[in-house]
This record gives structure tokens, C-alpha cells and sequence, in this order.
């Protein structure tokens, strides 16, 4: 918006050009912005506020002024620095002005540390505050594996980083190594390394990517705005939570950043964290061969001083001829006694068993056998008794259903008056409908006699009324039988 020029010269106060509120202040607008097209500003970050749409809105504020600042959604994933309070840094962008709130504002394009000093205050501040936690304590360190299988590296995998790494372990003691790519510069590098540092975790045995027993957080040696996303509270939180033990190798070994004090063990380089993580494989080999070596001569050892004491145990016993001339005397002796011994053993034993022999006779022995047949008579006559009184009553059982089976039976039915028809190939006739004119028949009388007939006269259909049917069974009752049969 332009500036109005009056129209005509006045005195006083009629003289000044009049314009709107928005007028104005677009003017003003245009101004600062014609002014300050492009503007470079140091100060220190004061209030930072991320609202849901994405943007940052911020104060840069020295000493004796604050300025409002604002980055647009669309730039802030582009910055080099993570805005926070307290940071000092050097903004870069345009110059405006908000109508709506009459006040000017640069909007930010870019960001980057003010200094060192400023970085180092403000990491120092910060590891005061996670040490207050107990994120630092010795305590909670986790001890490393001695030879672990797999080796996760967190890292940027186009680095000499990587290529040191993997070459010292190749040297030392070659083991599986899982590469987490992640950036490890500028402002996504803290976020990719939390990440790749949580992703770890989450791994499980049965996965298809084994979980590795150790994780190495590398990057190679930088300023400290380099070195700085392995200072940001997310990284150091990360590596405190892990489960699996952390080795960092931050930069060189003058570098020391909060990642550092929170990991399990610190390595000056990213080459030392390699030989931190694994043993020399040679001096293990070595230490191997020492020790079966050591083991073999102390079995070799204790097996000549088994001997020795044995043969010194050997030499202080007696001759087995003189051990055993004591106990072949004494089984002389015993075969020399044992004829005469059994002799009267059997005299003995003969004479023992006269006494009883004599008190048997034959009177007990026949006592004894009338005694046992009187028993076995009762037993007999007591076994008869039951078995007659059981064999009656079973056979009333077996003449009651004989003559409920008679009943029952097709002949009892021909007593009363019945006969039995059969058709061809001695199929039973039941109804009249089922045989046809012409038809001979079978018929069975009570005492299996059998008389042959024909059919003359072909039986009514079932819809005809009951009274005829009767008269037409009267009238051809003469003509039923044939004397054929």
C-alpha cells in the first residue's frame, strides 16, 4: 500500500495526509520490509512455542530489546539448530511486520549456533538436570557381553566410520554387525538416532533380524555444532532406556558429549569402540592352547603322584603267599572233616525222625480218612439239596415262557379258527389287494395241513362301500377252493 500525498497545503494540523488503520500499517509494512529485505540477527532464544499447526513461534531477545520471531512448518525441518530456550544463535531471514497486532517480526529462514561458549553453557546446564535424575549413575551401567554375536552400529553408512569400524573387527574377531542408517549431523540426526536406537530394542529372539547383544553409537570428529545432536536430552534418554548395552565413540577423544556420560562405556574412537567390543582372537586361541596346555600337565602330574603313592602303598603290604598260607591250611583241614562229618550228620538226622515214624500207625491214618468221608458226605448231600431245589425251579422257568412262546406263536392263532395264505414262492398275503385274479394260493390250517386254491372272482377296490364288499366275498365264497389242491 502507498503513501497518499495531500491534495493541497494546509496550515496547522490540516496539513498531514489522512489515512485508514490499515492503510497505515500496510504502509509501515512495506517499509520494513523495503528497509530489512534480508536481515542476519544474534540473540538468545526466549520463549519457544509449538503449536499444533507445525510453525515455531519464538522471541530473540538480548539485553535491552526482544524481537518476535516465527518459522514457518515448511522451514523448520529444514534448520541446522533445534530451537529451545536459553540457546544463543544467529537467525536469518526477512523483516516484517503483523498488521493485525501492530508489531514487526522477522520471519526465520535458517538458524545456527552464536558460539561455542554458548553451546557449552547450555550442555553443561543440561547435563546438570539429567544428572539430578540418576540418568548418569555408575550403578545403573549395564556390564558389556565378553564376546558377543551380533553387534548392532548406529552410524551414517556412507562414512569412514563404518569402514573403521568393520575393519577393526575383522582384524580383532569378525562377529555378525547390523547397520541402523542414520543421519549424524544437523537437525534430524537426534531424531534418527533415537530411532534407530529404540528399533533395536524392540527386536525379538524370534524375529527375522537377530537382536543384537551390543549397540555402537558412532560419528566421526566434528566442531561442537556438529557433535551437538549427541548432546540433545532425546539421544541421552534413549541410550539411558536401552536394554541392550551402549558403547558411544563420539568424535576424537578430546570430545566429550552427554551421550557419553549416559552410555555403558565411552570409547575415545569409533576404531576403540570396535576393540572394546571384542577380544583379539589370536590372544584368545593363544589363551586356550596355554590353558589346555597347563590343564594336560596337571592331569600328568596327579595321575605320576597317584602312582607313586600306590606303589608306596604296594610296598608295605605282604606277600600273597604269606596272605593266603593261613586260610589253605584251614580249608585242608575242612575237606580232610567233611566224610566223617556227613556220616554223622545222616546218623543224626536218621535217628531224629525214628521217633515220629514209630508214633504213626495205621489207626490214625484210617481215623483220619473216616473222619475226612463223613465231611465230604454232608458237603455231598448239602451240594445235592441246592442243586435239585435250583434245577426245579429253573425248569417252572423254562415251561412258563414255553407256554408263553406257544401262545404267542402263528400255530395257537390256526387253533382258534385262522388260517394262514401265502402267495407264490411262499409270499404272505396280508390284504385282498394284494393278489390278483387267477392267482393260486396257499392255505395253512392248524396242524401244518395245507389245502391249494385259485382265485376266480378279483377283490373290490377299497373306496367301495363296506356292505358290498361283504356281499361280493358271500356270493363267490362257493368258487374260493379248487379240489386241484
Amino acid at each position: 500500500m502507498t503513501e497518499k500525498t495531500p491534495k493541497k497545503e494546509l496550515s496547522g494540523s490540516d496539513n498531514l495526509s489522512e489515512y485508514t488503520v490499515s492503510e497505515l500499517s500496510f504502509a509501515v509494512k512495506k517499509r520494513v520490509e523495503d528497509a530489512f529485505g534480508y536481515v542476519r540477527v544474534r540473540g538468545e532464544l526466549g520463549r519457544v512455542s509449538r503449536p499444533a499447526s507445525g510453525h515455531v513461534y519464538l522471541d530473540l531477545k538480548d539485553e535491552q530489546a526482544v524481537l518476535s520471531g516465527i518459522i514457518w512448518k515448511s522451514a523448520v525441518n529444514k534448520l541446522d539448530v533445534k530451537p529451545e530456550q536459553g540457546l544463543e544463535v544467529i537467525c536469518s531471514g526477512r523483516l516484517t511486520t503483523y498488521p493485525g497486532q501492530s508489531r514487526y517480526q522477522i520471519v526465520i529462514e535458517s538458524m545456527s549456533h552464536a558460539g561455542a561458549g554458548a553451546l557449552m553453557a547450555l550442555m553443561e546446564e543440561r547435563r546438570r538436570k539429567l544428572a539430578a535424575e540418576g540418568l548418569f549413575d555408575e550403578m545403573r551401567k549395564k556390564p558389556l557381553p565378553f564376546l558377543p554375536k551380533v553387534i548392532g552400529v548406529v552410524t551414517s553408512p556412507t562414512g569412514a566410520v563404518i569402514r573403521d569400524i568393520l575393519h577393526r573387527l575383522q582384524d580383532r574377531f569378525p562377529v555378525h554387525v547390523l547397520v541402523w542408517p542414520a543421519r549424524v549431523q544437523g537437525a534430524q540426526a537426534a531424531e534418527e538416532v533415537v530411532t534407530a536406537i529404540e528399533g533395536f530394542n524392540r527386536l525379538g529372539v524370534d524375529d527375522a533380524v537377530a537382536r543384537p547383544d551390543l549397540l555402537i553409537i558412532a560419528r566421526g570428529g566434528g566442531s561442537l555444532e556438529d557433535l551437538w545432536p549427541f548432546s540433545e536430552e532425546a539421544v541421552v534418554r534413549a541410550v539411558a532406556a536401552s536394554e541392550i548395552p551402549v558403547i558411544s565413540a563420539i568424535g576424537h577423544e578430546t570430545d566429550t558429549m552427554l551421550i557419553d556420560f549416559a552410555s555403558d562405556r565411552r570409547a575415545p574412537t569409533p576404531s576403540a569402540a570396535a576393540e572394546i567390543a571384542t577380544p583379539v582372537r589370536g590372544d584368545l586361541m593363544g589363551s586356550l592352547l596355554s590353558v589346555a596346555r597347563r590343564q594336560a600337565q596337571a592331569v600328568e602330574r596327579f595321575v605320576t603322584g597317584c602312582q607313586n603313592q600306590m606303589h608306596g602303598v604296594v610296598r608295605g603290604l605282604p606277600h600273597r603267599s604269606a596272605l593266603l598260607a593261613l586260610p589253605s591250611q584251614r580249608l585242608d583241614g575242612a575237606v580232610g572233616r567233611l566224610p566223617t562229618g556227613l556220616g554223622r550228620h545222616v546218623m543224626a538226622k536218621t535217628a531224629s525222625l525214628a521217633g515220629p515214624a514209630g508214633r504213626l500207625g495205621r489207626h490214625l491214618v484210617t481215623a483220619s480218612l473216616k473222619s475226612g468221608g463223613h465231611r465230604v458226605a454232608t458237603v455231598d448231600k448239602t451240594l445235592t439239596g441246592h442243586l435239585a431245589t435250583s434245577l426245579r425251579y429253573k425248569g417252572q422257568q423254562m415251561q412258563g415262557a414255553a407256554e408263553r412262546l406257544r401262545l404267542l406263536s402263528y400255530e395257537a392263532t390256526l387253533e382258534r379258527g385262522y388260517a394262514l395264505v401265502r402267495g407264490a414262492e411262499g409270499r404272505l398275503v396280508r390284504r385282498a389287494q394284494e393278489i390278483s385274479l387267477g392267482e393260486a394260493l396257499s392255505l395253512e390250517f392248524t396242524g401244518h395241513e395245507q389245502v391249494t386254491v385259485r382265485v376266480e372272482d378279483a377283490p373290490k377296490s377299497a373306496k367301495s362301500s363296506p356292505k358290498r364288499r361283504r356281499t361280493s366275498r358271500t356270493l363267490s365264497q362257493g368258487t374260493l377252493f379248487d379240489d386241484t389242491g
